[in-house]
């Protein structure tokens, strides 16, 4: 059975040499039954095609008639032979189309929502790019094509957690110097207009996490609770967001999975990830909050040697192409 009463979702290639086509085809192969679920895959027919039956589309509008048979490739040029686990610089151009591609596709609505396979920045940056990172390029095309600035906040999503970062790639030594009230106060409203518009969480109970151990004990194992965090906890419940003051790290997350919080805001980049990958190591879920479209990607890397054994595991795909279509389901309700 068809579905063709919205757009489809767009995957892009990611890393040819890495474990995207491996897990590409088994999220195909697990949703193409459900018609909901719908996407395509922007990348180079052969790297798909013997594994699964392939049809090369030239719109994205004709994705809902084959998915159930085949998968649905959009195909690029430019895309080198690739072994598998061996990562090629030749394959950067096209990697990096892949993700223009897609993101111009959810820009005109031809697509409800794209979902990153993992890329290897480093492999990228002789072919141009210039971004600290996969969220950052698809905010800058978003910018550009808006004509608006944005500021993206990675939320990753995992057993039972919705876990929103303060900061992300950095140093820990730079984290006491980076963090500041106005940025927390941006991010608190970011993450409580994505728990109601995406998520559909009519009133969501945010919690900050401390920076210090036991958040602080009231300023005797460090101030930036009571100078950062809690000021800007309190800016946000005037403006009626349901927050917290900083609690400590260490019990935070069991009371969210107790129920008590809708999403956390972790400080720093391990505090907020460690308990979400060893709840669900396998199925994690990051997505980009704070642009005009849906971006979801799968909580790992390129994996080179899941990909040449073979062993690549296709869970957390198939999570971020559900959390996308709920969200730009969840959207379309309130819009």
């Amino acid at each position: 059975m068809t579905d063709t009463s919205h757009p489809p979702l767009v995957v892009t290639m990611g890393d040819p040499a890495g474990v995207g086509p491996l897990i590409t085809v088994s999220a195909w192969e697990q949703l193409r039954q459900d018609s909901s679920c719908t996407f395509f895959v922007i990348g180079a027919p052969d790297l798909y095609a013997g594994r699964v039956p392939v049809v090369t589309i030239s719109h994205p509008s004709e994705a809902g008639k084959v998915f159930a048979t085949a998968l649905p490739v959009l195909p690029l040029d430019a895309v080198p032979d690739i072994q598998a686990g061996t990562p090629d610089a030749e394959a950067a151009g096209a990697i990096i189309a892949s993700i223009e591609q897609a993101t111009a596709f959810c820009l005109n609505g031809t697509a409800d929502g794209m979902v990153t396979n993992p890329i290897n920045k480093a492999l990228l940056y002789g072919a141009g790019f210039r971004h600290p990172g996969h969220t950052e390029f698809v905010a800058t095309l978003c910018a550009e094509a808006t004509n608006t600035p944005l500021q993206p906040v990675m939320l990753l999503t995992g057993g039972g957690l919705r876990v929103a970062l303060a900061t992300i790639h950095v140093a820990l030594k730079d984290v006491f110097t980076q963090l500041n009230t106005d940025d927390l106060i941006r991010l608190g409203k970011s993450v409580e207009v994505s728990m109601r518009k995406d998520f559909g969480i009519a009133s969501p109970r945010l919690a900050f996490t401390g920076l210090n151990p036991h958040a602080g004990e009231n300023g005797t194992i460090g101030r930036e609770e009571i100078d950062i965090i809690n000021p800007a906890a309190v800016a946000l419940r005037a403006a009626g967001i349901d927050i917290s003051d900083a609690r400590s790290a260490d019990t935070v997350f069991a009371e969210s999975l107790d129920g008590r919080f809708d999403a956390i805001i972790a400080m720093t980049h391990d505090q907020g990830l460690i308990p979400v990958k060893t709840l669900d190591m396998w199925g994690g879920v990051n997505t980009t909050l704070g642009l005009p479209i849906v971006r979801t990607s799968p909580d790992h890397g390129t994996g080179y040697d899941a990909a040449a054994n073979g062993t690549a595991r296709p869970d957390s795909l198939i999570a971020a192409i559900r959390q996308a279509r709920m969200i730009a389901n969840n959207r379309k309700q309130i819009s």
